[in-house]
């Protein structure tokens, strides 16, 4: 049987994002989602979860690019003279590679994160991490025990296959980054199932991430392997706004576009495709 989680990052970064995600879930593929409890448009989308409740919704972890939701003064290790967090993974890599980084202080913030959540009456499906962040070793540690802790069942393994590009032409820094975190992922894939949490077989959506639309969206549905995968794409409405706030070069209304094409729909219903979230792969 072949299983599709379509998960939504950011939830709670941008109004524009949180619309955004909830047009794809109403009127696409969209089943699951991951809020940011850093993030500036967080109360709005936890508004918009209460309205919806069977959307499924993770905790996006984050360590980079933002504000905490710890006091800075208390994550010191993880924050700039500003309070702010990295700008970029390839930061925090280099203050953790140069023992920069305190994992206390990360258990610190990332507990707050999820409490925070928790707090806003929303039922946790599983964990992601914005830029992936939660499958480097040490920082992976951390997640596991929080996942124990909260009972938290699932968590995302973004290890997209090696050499898989379904027609998008990613440059060769994008080609770097997507190997070096597969890598980790899939060594992060065994210790998330040893440890008792539910994971997808298959991930999609990081080579080509922010730059999703119909055609490889069709390419990856239509070449779907055998069992649960997860689709990560970052919907949007209204470009021009969110690109004046983020310089990430993102293209959210084609990814929304896509995920709302009828093309898309016919294809999932042609190829037997059953779409779930996280929260369904645990009580199936």
């Amino acid at each position: 049987m072949k299983q599709l989680i379509v998960n939504a990052d950011d939830f709670g970064l941008h109004e524009s994002i949180n619309h955004g995600i909830i047009e794809g879930y109403t009127k696409g593929c969209i089943t699951s989602t991951s809020l940011m409890a850093g993030g500036p448009a967080f109360e709005h989308a936890a508004g918009l979860a209460a309205k919806h409740p069977q959307l499924g919704i993770g905790v996006h972890l984050t360590l980079v690019g933002g504000l905490p939701v710890s006091e800075p003064h208390c994550i010191s290790s993880l924050v700039d003279g500003n309070g702010m967090f990295c700008g970029s993974y390839a930061s925090l890599f280099r203050k953790i590679g140069t023992s920069g980084i305190c994992l206390r202080d990360v258990q610190c913030e990332l507990t707050a994160q999820v409490e925070k959540v928790l707090a806003a009456g929303i039922n946790v499906t599983h964990l992601d991490s914005h830029q992936h962040m939660h499958v480097v070793p040490g920082i992976f540690d951390v997640v596991l025990r929080i996942a124990k802790k909260y009972h938290i069942p699932a968590m995302r393994i973004p290890a997209e296959p090696l050499l898989f590009l379904g027609g998008f032409k990613p440059t060769a820094g994008r080609i770097i980054g997507r190997t070096g975190l597969s890598v980790l992922a899939n060594l992060a894939h065994f210790r998330a199932r040893r440890a008792g949490i539910v994971v997808p077989d298959h991930f999609y959506g990081m080579v080509a991430g922010g730059s999703m639309d119909e055609s490889l969206l069709l390419n990856i549905i239509d070449n779907l392997p055998e069992g649960v995968s997860e689709v990560m794409v970052h919907p949007g409405f209204d470009d021009t706004k969110l690109n004046a706030a983020f310089s990430w070069g993102y293209h959210w209304q084609q990814e929304l576009s896509a995920l709302t094409s009828g093309q898309v729909a016919k294809l999932l219903e042609y190829r037997g495709i059953r779409l779930v979230s996280f929260a369904q792969l645990i009580t199936k």
